[in-house]
């Protein structure tokens, strides 16, 4: 797939490469001119899509919100999508943005804030159809890979990574939320569209390789056989000990060798991502006890999910001293502890989002408070903004996903508008969002092309636009 071009004026500017004199940004910014490619050279277009930009825009009052909303919300769909049919099956293949691998996390969460719109739109609806039936195909390819290459004679940038590296692997990095994410798109598709035909017998297969090992990963006999071992010269981009991570005790969780940032974990069991995994199982006791009518492999799931969730309750939540009980982040199972939280999805910030409390729950709000605080070490306060950070960009920059996680699960209007106002001070005029910017310079930030959070951009304003519209009638 060609990398698409963004629209800046009359020429073409690749998005990798935008670099305007100051006089030039400012004019641009007050002419506030799209930035989409031209329709003829978008990767997808959606009528369902495009006719919320424009009923979104018109109710948005401050004009440079418009803009980037209209810019980042169908960014997706605009420069990711490799749509096609194969063996009569159609097949979507989404890389990443600036990577053109497609992650099995990134993937879902990039056309998440389009599947409220597929019933409007059935070339929309075979996207999403599509993009399940290739992930079954990762899955199928190696459980255990969180990113992919379409092409499977492609040589990954990561071929000495001392795994198991088959074709068609881009990355080998073990992510439990990695299968979480399969799972839930497969599902949310099945709710809103009730078509039972993406649970055929690859998809069949693909399920029961998960649910297998989300059960090795547990570890109990150590019996797993991943590891995952880089030359680097970065601590966070390889576990230790000879990759096969630090030492746990067997407690019911599942390990994760990485966190959906792509760092390796401090201790193996990851909170957030262990509590994805209850959902997800969850999910799939559903499906194969109401509509696969396999009442013993539903059991299975749902007795891995109980069991998951049980020890998440005895390791997981602990009395902090300043804001009574919150989650870990990480803990090893030998009574060890990780008290932080990192700005991608699945995190602790994220939990209300994905549907795991309502925002009001005590844990939960009790969590949100310390993420907020001082004493989270990768809370950043800025010149420009304070927010989420990850180890994965260092300690000075401040992702704007974090920002948006907080804007979406915060019931505080001022803390909504305070959330939108960083974010507008923060896109450095591209009129996207990035990976992450510094605190205190938002010039100096981290990806040209994420696509992820520019939907995830998308979804914010849409969230409040259907929920809390008056908040759009500010301008910020």
């Amino acid at each position: 797939m060609k990398r698409r071009n963004f629209i800046v004026n009359s020429s073409l500017v690749a998005a990798g490469a935008l670099v305007l004199p100051q006089n030039m940004l400012a004019f641009e910014q007050e002419k506030f001119i799209s930035k989409r490619p031209l329709k003829s050279e978008r990767n997808f277009t959606s009528i369902a899509v495009e006719n919320t930009i424009k009923k979104v825009k018109v109710v948005i009052k401050d004009e440079e919100l418009a803009w980037m909303f209209e810019n980042c919300f169908p960014n997706t769909l605009d420069t990711t999508i490799d749509f096609e049919i194969i063996d009569g099956k159609p097949d979507t293949f989404v890389i990443t943005g600036d990577i053109d691998a497609m992650w099995l996390r990134d993937s879902t969460a990039q056309v998440w804030p389009y599947m409220p719109l597929i019933l409007k739109d059935e070339k929309l609806k075979q996207l999403i159809k599509g993009l399940i039936n290739r992930q079954v195909k990762c899955v199928l390819l190696d459980p255990y890979a969180n990113a992919f290459y379409k092409d499977k004679t492609k040589i990954s940038h990561w071929k000495s990574d001392k795994t198991l590296m088959l074709p068609g692997v881009h990355e080998r990095k073990w992510e439990v939320d990695s299968l979480c994410y399969v799972i839930r798109l497969a599902n949310e598709y099945y709710q809103i569209t009730k078509d039972v035909s993406i649970f055929d017998k690859d998809w069949n297969k693909a399920m029961r390789l998960i649910l297998k090992t989300f059960k090795t990963e547990q570890r109990k006999n150590n019996e797993s056989t991943y590891i995952f071992s880089r030359e680097t010269t970065s601590v966070i981009d390889s576990p230790p000990f000879e990759g096969t991570g630090r030492p746990i005790t067997p407690n019911g969780l599942i390990c994760s060798m990485f966190r959906p940032s792509d760092d390796a974990t401090m201790f193996p069991y990851l909170i957030p991502s262990n509590i994805f995994a209850v959902l997800s199982l969850q999910q799939l006791s559903i499906i194969y006890s109401e509509v696969i009518k396999d009442e013993s492999f539903a059991k299975e799931c749902a007795e891995l999910a109980l069991e998951v969730d049980k020890a998440i309750k005895k390791y997981a939540v602990a009395e902090h001293l300043h804001f009574g009980k919150i989650y870990a982040y990480e803990v090893d199972g030998f009574g060890n502890k990780l008290f932080m939280d990192d700005a991608n999805v699945p995190s602790l910030m994220s939990l209300a989002y994905l549907g795991a409390h309502q925002p009001n729950d005590k844990i939960y709000q009790n969590t949100r408070k310390f993420l907020l605080s001082n004493y989270n070490p990768y809370f950043l306060k800025g010149k420009y903004a304070d927010g989420q950070a990850s180890p994965h960009t260092g300690k000075n920059k401040i992702w704007p996903m974090g920002i948006i996680l907080r804007a979406m699960t915060s019931t505080d209007d001022k803390e909504i508008v305070k959330c939108i106002k960083m974010l507008k001070a923060t896109h450095a005029g591209t009129g996207f969002m990035h990976e992450s910017f510094d605190k205190d310079n938002p010039n100096d930030y981290s990806r040209d092309w994420f696509a992820w959070a520019n939907t995830l951009f998308g979804e914010l304003i849409l969230k409040v636009f259907n929920e809390n519209r008056k908040i759009l009638l500010e301008e910020f």
